[in-house]
């Protein structure tokens, strides 16, 4: 009886020092069944539960073997476990040996989440090659026109004029990659740092609309703006600016017919929306479209000059200035981008 009331104490006074833990821990005994679990395990393994075998509740082979050559009396082990339902997730696992009142073996058990970290990490990959790929096109093409231009087309007057302009093109395309890339990297690097000065946005939003009029009209687009006359917000004017002119720059390349503005409050918030009447976005595009050098229509985008980057850039702006992007559509039914600022306190709105 002393030596279970012993057993029954270890366990309890275990299981409030793992609880204490912030990493998912959990002990084992030498048939592989739950001793003590905390917390942050069972939000990993709801389905953990003291005397249950381990493999109820994780069904990894790597993990599992690695379990068992510990409890053999082997020495500590660390697993990679990739759990793909319901969301792919990541775990590194450490597994040892340990002694416990009332258990001929027991093992501890850890597992340190590293989704985030493998995500960042593969962002990072795919930018790369992204990146590569897009500079990768129109230095092939500035390349073969120069190796043309100093072979057969040496002495052709039109054919150089006609090859000078489209390396023109194909230069300031990477022009434009350049700057986005640039751009993304500062308001990435200032993300932490939310932007206080008043900022009219009515006032920028009425001047980009006017920066952009030609562009519509060339297109034959019809901007129809519908704005409160003061609405002020803490921010950075300029990436407030670009914001304004990504938005409504999409509408206008890639809409058909009338391009809707518009800006109002809104409770505590200032909602700037812009909704184009082109052939919409099917759903499964939806949660990507902020996604660096992603396009429903790669081939378009580029031809209209796009670099992939546009939306990524709103994206950020808009979290850097702690507010939220909302996009509305569906084939056939154009697309409606919604952005929502915190207002400034009324108090500061007069400095704007």
């Amino acid at each position: 009886m002393p030596d279970l009331r012993r057993r029954y104490q270890g366990e309890a006074l275990l299981g409030l020092v793992i609880d204490a833990l912030p990493e998912a821990v959990f002990v084992i005994d030498s048939e592989a069944r739950i001793v003590a679990s905390n917390s942050a395990a069972r939000s990993v393994l709801p389905s953990l539960r003291p005397n249950d075998p381990l493999a109820r509740s994780l069904r990894s082979p790597d993990v599992l073997d690695a379990l068992d050559r510990v409890l053999r009396g082997g020495q500590p082990e660390k697993v990679i476990w990739l759990e793909r339902l319901p969301v792919e997730c990541w775990f590194e696992v450490h597994i040892a040996p340990l002694r416990l009142e009332g258990y001929e073996n027991a093992a501890v058990v850890s597992l340190r989440d590293l989704t985030e970290s493998r995500r960042v990490e593969r962002m990072r990959v795919d930018f790369v090659a992204n990146a590569s790929h897009e500079l990768r096109t129109p230095l092939a093409s500035l390349l073969g026109f120069v190796e043309t231009l100093q072979g057969p087309a040496r002495d052709d007057d039109k054919a150089r004029d006609r090859f000078l302009s489209i390396m023109r093109e194909q230069a300031q395309r990477m022009s434009r990659l350049v700057d986005d890339l640039l751009s993304l990297s500062r308001i990435e690097q200032h993300l932490h740092l939310r932007p206080d000065t008043p900022v009219d946005l009515g006032i920028v939003v009425a001047h980009i609309v006017d920066t952009l009029a030609p562009m519509a009209e060339d297109g034959g687009i019809e901007l129809k703006v519908d704005m409160t006359s003061q609405v002020v917000v803490p921010g950075d004017r300029d990436e407030l600016a670009r914001v304004a002119e990504n938005l409504i720059e999409n509408a206008i390349k890639y809409g058909s017919g009338p391009v809707e503005i518009s800006l109002s409050p809104l409770g505590a918030s200032a909602v700037f929306s812009v909704r184009d009447h082109g052939p919409g976005i099917a759903p499964e595009h939806l949660p990507r479209l902020t996604e660096r050098f992603y396009r429903v229509d790669a081939g378009k985008s580029r031809a209209k000059g796009g670099t992939g980057l546009g939306l990524a850039i709103v994206k950020h702006i808009v979290a850097r200035h702690r507010g939220r992007l909302a996009i509305d559509s569906a084939p056939g039914k154009g697309a409606t981008f919604r952005v929502f600022l915190p207002l400034i306190e009324p108090e500061k709105a007069d400095s704007a």
